[in-house]
This record gives structure tokens, sequence and C-alpha cells, in this order.
């Protein structure tokens, strides 16, 4: 065969250049993480971490964000301005760095010491993805303002006032031909800028929200302290002062001394699960990283070392886990030059820093537990505590292997499994009762479909340790008919199914089962969904019929529209149970493929998921009264 046809060349001519913000509008994803919300907010952050670099650097103490009806973002701080004289490149320094991908002052340490927009592509990114950009900057006694569209500017930067302030004003609007949706979440972003507030003391940001005339102003003077005590603003502290560690590691690097600037705060709660969140100059790091792993390694030979003189500890050699247990900590350190993987900044890299914040912790939190016995004995007996716990469940475990509870031939009886070996082509549904799992089982597709009734509402996990989850019976089957096990020790890579999908009735009681299982899942399976494997069914709630026709609708719109489709006399069913469906009626509507409806669930905050939890399911009742009275104006359904 030849090869050298028209077909097959590859030439000079083949090799394709993107131009300017191009490549940001060809692979947005690259850029901003995805095209969903979670890309869409990362448009904000960027535009807000820019500002929060001026503060880090001392020039700026003021943030406003609002969000505009139209659905754009206006992002205004009072620090220095960008510059906009003429560089060598022939243009103004504000259009190359709006425009350029690797333009702007964070490559230069005299600008910045530390910046949590390292890459230099956030604004521009921002600029390209966005249908159109207004940049107002005011500085030298001028006001100077330029436009763009889809990252091209309109015209050159002009001048369209004076004035005494310095400052930068950038008004975007995502381009809803790049994303998925265009609509910015309020909680989301308001919860991004409280953290923002809270690592840096000395800002006030205002964040407005024109849609719902919400507007809230952050600043706290306690610094990680005071977000700390934030956090457990619903849990129980065993101690009532936050530990607080501040200072500084110095170190070398070709021949310059620089400094990491490290802050910790920590309380530990009557809670049994853990929450550290980290940042990087003042970028969250969901993923951890080398700080992260520095200050764990740390925690750990601290308390051991402390531990080694009492009696109550004789014979112990604690875990890491076994003293994080109902930790609540904060570790915000700040970096000059941070080596993030992806520019959206998950996880940190650099090995300095672990260095840094083992060294600074292992001398600060020596001397804390020295001068302060106390407190670190009641940490140290909760610890102890929890050591207990988890040598009962390894045993607990290890009988359960024992008697092959946990082997894949030992299956609950209850399960109807699917016929398919490979898990990557399965799906399991947990569904509410005998009656909805009998309807399930015969509606199934036997091939792929798995069916797991449960009997009423399972244990609320957030309120007892693993040895006393694996007493319950129906999360026993739950686990085992997943696979992976429980606890930290849970392995995504040996789930049987790739859809883990919660299938309860539309009421009350199937809400807070629903509720219970994904507590289940966050607190005791969490990779299931971090990696995707999480889904709600979505049962319809109405069934419209006239004669041979039928329409299933989904919400009270659906309702209407079916209705006016079939006229009037029209009969009208309201679902309050899967189990008053038939087998074809549940197959056709909510597990048929191609035509049902299922929410993925995303951990999308896992700070803010972590608090949710906490709220709803845990002890403490007022923070629930107080969520439920501040979101009751959100509910459409109520079931009474």
């Amino acid at each position: 065969m030849n090869r050298n046809t028209a077909k097959d060349s590859y030439g000079a001519a083949d090799i394709v250049v993107l131009e300017g913000l191009e490549a940001v509008r060809k692979r947005p994803s690259m850029y901003v993480g995805s095209t969903d919300t979670r890309g869409l907010h990362h448009l904000v952050y960027e535009v807000v971490d820019n500002s929060i670099d001026e503060v880090m650097a001392g020039y700026a103490n003021q943030i406003y964000i609002k969000i505009n009806t139209d659905g754009s973002c206006v992002v205004e701080d009072n620090g220095r301005g960008i510059p906009t004289g003429m560089h060598e490149k022939g243009k103004s320094a504000l259009e190359l760095v709006l425009t350029e991908l690797h333009a702007g002052g964070k490559f230069n340490k005299n600008s910045y010491k530390v910046s949590g927009g390292l890459h230099g592509v956030g604004i521009s990114v921002v600029n390209g993805l966005s249908t159109v950009l207004e940049a107002i900057v005011e500085r030298d006694g001028r006001v100077y303002k330029q436009t763009y569209h889809k990252g091209i500017p309109d015209g050159p930067v002009e001048i369209i006032g004076v004035t005494d302030k310095t400052g930068t004003k950038i008004t975007f609007s995502p381009d809803p031909e790049i994303f998925e949706v265009t609509n910015f979440d309020y909680d989301t972003l308001r919860n991004r800028f409280r953290n923002q507030a809270f690592l840096n003391k000395q800002v006030t940001i205002t964040f407005e929200d024109s849609r719902s005339g919400n507007i809230e102003t952050f600043h706290y003077e306690g610094g990680v302290s005071e977000f700390v005590q934030y956090l457990n603003r619903m849990k129980t502290p065993i101690h009532s002062v936050p530990i607080y560690l501040s200072g500084q590691y110095k170190y070398k690097d070709a021949d310059e001394i620089n400094n990491i600037d490290i802050k910790i705060a920590m309380q530990w709660t009557e809670e049994y699960s853990e929450n550290i969140v980290s940042f990087v100059n003042t970028i969250s790091t969901p993923d951890g990283g080398t700080h992260l792993t520095g200050f764990k390694t740390a925690l750990t030979k601290c308390f051991n070392e402390f531990a080694k003189d009492k009696t109550y500890t004789k014979g112990i050699t604690l875990e890491g886990s076994d003293i994080r247990e109902g930790l609540t900590a904060v570790i915000n350190i700040k970096i000059p030059e941070p080596q993030f993987e992806g520019q959206t900044k998950s996880k940190l890299g650099n090995s300095i820093a672990q260095v840094a914040v083992l060294s600074f912790v292992m001398t600060k939190l020596s001397e804390f537990l020295l001068e302060n016995p106390k407190i670190g004995n009641i940490i140290l007996k909760k610890a102890v505590s929890a050591f207990t716990a988890r040598e009962a469940a390894c045993k607990a475990r290890e009988a359960a292997k024992r008697k092959s509870v946990f082997d894949s031939n030992s299956l609950p009886g209850k399960l109807a499994d699917c016929s398919e070996k490979d898990p990557s082509k399965c799906e399991l549904y947990i569904v509410e009762g005998d009656s909805a799992g009998g309807s399930a089982k015969q509606g199934r597709d036997r091939v792929f479909q798995a069916i797991l009734p449960i009997r009423g509402k399972i244990l609320n996990v957030e309120k007892v340790r693993v040895d006393k989850i694996l007493e319950s019976e129906e999360i026993r089957n739950l686990a085992i008919a997943i696979g992976g096990g429980l606890g930290p020790e849970f392995d995504v890579s040996k789930i049987r199914y790739n859809n883990i999908i919660i299938m309860t009735d539309a009421d009350v009681d199937g809400a807070h089962i629903g509720t219970l299982l994904l507590t289940l899942f966050y607190r005791q399976m969490r990779p299931l969904i971090e990696e995707g494997h999480v889904f709600l069914a979505m049962p319809p709630l109405y069934r419209i019929a006239k004669g041979k026709r039928e329409i299933y609708a989904y919400n009270d719109s659906e309702l209407s529209t079916a209705i006016n489709q079939l006229g009037p006399g029209c009969n009208i069913s309201r679902y309050k149970g899967l189990g008053e469906m038939n087998p074809h009626q549940l197959w056709e509507t909510t597990m048929n493929p191609s035509r049902r409806l299922m929410k993925k669930i995303k951990i999308t905050d896992a700070q803010l998921a972590d608090s949710l939890f906490s709220i709803l399911m845990g002890d403490a009742v007022e923070p629930r009264r107080e969520y439920i009275v501040e979101h009751a104006h959100e509910v459409v359904n109520l079931d009474v």
C-alpha cells in the first residue's frame, strides 16, 4: 500500500498554531479544570486571587465582588492597579496581561514575594472565556478603560477620567458557548470569600448578589484561629481555645535566603471525623500536598513523644488517625514559588514545604504541649479512646473475614445481583423497603442492574465510631454488596459496581434515608463520591393519563405542560412511593438508561460538605434549626 497519498500526507501546512487566547477557547478544561459549574466558578476565583495577591503584598485591604442581574460578575479592589503604560512589546501592559497567557507581575519577585496567581494565566484565561470583559484601572491620577469580546480588544486602552485613587475593576460575562451553565451559585462563592477573609485578616471582602439582594461583609481579626472556631460552630470542642502556631521557616535557595510563612490553628472536638483544610498563599489545596504531609507527620511524632511517660498509654503506639480523630485544623503557608499540580492548584508539590512544616510544627507544638500539659492530656485521652475503637474495629473485620462475610461469595441474601461480572458495566440500586424492592427487581435489566432493598432508616454514622458501625447489619450488607470495605481502609478499586444509585420515595422519610446513606458514603466510603460513583435516582412526581396516552412529569412545570398537551378530564396521579409504580412503569421512568434522570453526587467543596453533614446529622440542634430557617424559602414540595 502506498502510504504517500494525499490523504495520509503530513507536512508543515498541517501544523496548527493557535494565536492569542484561541488555545484557551479550544481547550478550556486545560485552564479552568472543566466547563461545568466548577470551571465557571474558577473564573471568579482567578480574578479575586489577583486582588488577594495585592492584599498579601500589602497594597490593598478592600475587595468588592458583585453578581449582576444579567449574570455578569464584578471584582474590584483598592490595590495598585494593573500597569497601563506601553510595554517594550508595543502594547499597553494592561492589554498584555489580559491577552497573553504568560504575562503578569507574578514572574517578577520584586513585584510579588508570594502570590496565589502563580502561573500568570488567570486573568487572560477569564478574558478568553468571557463574551465580554471590561477592565477599569485607577492609577497615576487617571482612570483607564479597555473592553474585550471573547479575548479580543475592542480598541486600545483609553483614558476616561481623573482620580486620586488606585485599584482595578474587572467585569466579565462567562461565555455560554463554553460553559454548560453560566449561573453563579451564591453559597459556593460566599464560602470561598469567607475563607479568604479568614486567611487574610487585614482584608475586608464585600459580596453582593443583585439577583437576590443579598449582601455580606467578611472581616476576621482572629485569622485562622477564628476560622477553626467557625468550622467548629456546630461541634463540641474538648478544649475551649484553638492551638495557634505562627512563625517562619528560613531556607536557602540558589544563594538566596527565602522565608516560608506558616500559620496553623487546630482544635479537637467530640466528633469522630477529622476536618483539615489546607491553603498555600491563601489558595485552597483540597488534595493536600507536601505541606499537609509534613503537618500530619509532625502531629503524630509530637503526641507519641508526649505520650511516652503516661501510664494510660503504656504499650500503645498511636497512629496518625487516632490522634486526628475529632481534629479541626487550618493550615495556611505562604511560599515564594509554589509548585502546584495543574492550573487549578489543588495539590502542592514543593518538597521544601514538607520539611518546613514538619520542622516548624515539631518545634512549636512540642513547646505548646510542654507548657499546656492539661490540654495535651485531654487530646491524648481522646486519641487513646480512638485507638481502642480502632482495635475493636480491626478485630470485628478479622472475625468477619474468618466467617467469609466480606467475601463476594457470601453476598447479602436480599441482594438481587446482576449477571455481568465486569464492575465498570454494573450498577447497584439501593431501594427503600421490600415493596419498591420487588418492583425494582422485576423491572430492572438483570444483566447489569443489581437491587439491594434496605429496611427502614440505617444508622446515622455521623454520631458513632467505626466499631459501632460494623455492628449494624444493614450497613454491613451495604458494605459487602458495594465492596471496598469501610473507613480509612476503603479501597475504591475493589467496588463491585460502577454506579451506586440511591432510589428512595419522594417524601420526607425517603429524603431522610437518602441523607443517611450519603452520610455513610461521605464519612466511610468517601472515594465513592469523589470519583463520581454515587447518584440519586429521580423518579417522576406525577403521572398524567388520558385514554391510552400517559405522560410522566418530574416537576410542577412539566405537569402544567403535560396537562396542556392532554387537555381537560385527564387523570393526574401524585406518586408518594416507588411501590405505587408497577415494574414496567419503574423501568420506563426511573431505571431505563435511555430515559431516566439521575443526579450525580459531587463534592465541589469538601469544607462546605463537611459543615453541612455536621449541621444536618450531628448532635447540635441550634445550628440545624438556623439552617432550616435560613433555607425554608427554597422548599418546593413540602410533605406534611
